[in-house]
């Protein structure tokens, strides 16, 4: 609304909402996605085959963590190692610097005019809402990557099922399953979008109280270790609260066996196996995912920081 009372023209609409964007977010991103996914991809690639392991005959079977690693190196070397990688780090990425491009921009918007800083669930919306928008960018990437994560050496699919890299999974998956092949799975990521939404709650209050805590204004930069320490409980938390969807969606998007929906998978994965069987992975996930998220964050706070620090000083 205008001084008048009158609605907002649609120009004076979008230059509010364009005020609330920075694109060193989306730099600094996309920065501590891909550095963070080149460095810990294989512990993925285990997560991913341990949680579509629902004793399939044509899948390897892993004692472990450990073994699964020593089996593909032994098989594949290196390359098997970061198998799926590409779209792995271009999903992750482009998450990550979508994901903190929209949450600090809604962040932004919904703190303008105000002095109280946002409330709890406020944090968790605005994370969500930033998760779900993301999601439907992302979405086609992460299907790519689990088929070629799942792609197994003996194993003959037919030539629809057999992936060369990105673009051929994606052109393949286009061809023969249409837009809704790419966005298999995409109902559960939305639920997933929870566990972002969690983990950036946590982070927030946690980074606030810390700095109530030791004296500090609210939006005070901290030290790595203390970086560090803030992410990883955060990322505990939301991981056991949500890795059960992980386990759905993987199976959704899973190449070697059809599911006819989310039900589906919850109701075989229950009768088969229990409910351990939504929880397969999750070993290798945290090891994965408490660094990962790590060193995430810590490339962000600091490319950021760098970045808006840089954005001052020109002006």
């Amino acid at each position: 609304m205008t001084a008048q009372g009158q609605p907002a023209s649609g120009s004076s609409a979008w230059t509010t909402v364009f005020r609330h964007v920075r694109y060193e977010n989306l730099v600094a991103g996309v920065s501590g996605g891909v550095l963070s996914n080149l460095a810990l991809h294989p512990l993925d690639l285990v997560k991913i085959r341990f949680a579509v392991s629902d004793g399939l005959e044509l899948r390897p079977k892993y004692k472990g963590i450990l073994h699964c690693l020593t089996t593909i190196w032994k098989l594949n070397g290196l390359r098997g190692l970061y198998q799926g990688v590409t779209p792995n780090v271009w999903g992750a990425g482009l998450s990550w610097g979508l994901y903190f491009f929209f949450y600090n921009a809604i962040k932004s918007y919904k703190t303008e005019g105000r002095a109280e800083r946002l409330e709890a669930t406020e944090y968790l919306i605005s994370a969500a809402e930033a998760g779900a928008m993301t999601l439907c960018i992302t979405n086609p990437l992460w299907v790519t990557k689990t088929r070629l994560m799942l792609q197994y050496d003996g194993v003959v699919n037919s030539p629809q099922r057999q992936y060369k890299g990105m673009f051929d999974t994606l052109v393949k998956i286009y061809k023969y399953e249409g837009v809704r092949g790419l966005y298999k799975g995409f109902i559960p990521g939305l639920f997933g979008t929870s566990h972002g939404a969690l983990q950036f709650m946590a982070y927030e209050l946690l980074k606030l109280k810390y700095n109530q805590h030791v004296n500090r204004l609210p939006e005070a930069q901290l030290s790595t270790v203390e970086y560090i320490s803030v992410a990883a409980l955060s990322k505990i938390f939301a991981v056991a609260a949500t890795y059960p969807y992980q386990v759905v969606r993987a199976r959704l998007q899973d190449q070697h066996k059809f599911y006819s929906g989310v039900m589906d998978v919850i109701t075989k994965t229950w009768r088969k196996e229990g409910i351990s069987g939504f929880y397969k992975g999750i070993a290798p996930n945290l090891i994965r995912v408490t660094p990962a998220c790590c060193i995430t964050f810590v490339v962000y706070e600091n490319v950021s920081h760098f970045l808006l620090d840089l954005r001052e000083k020109r002006k």
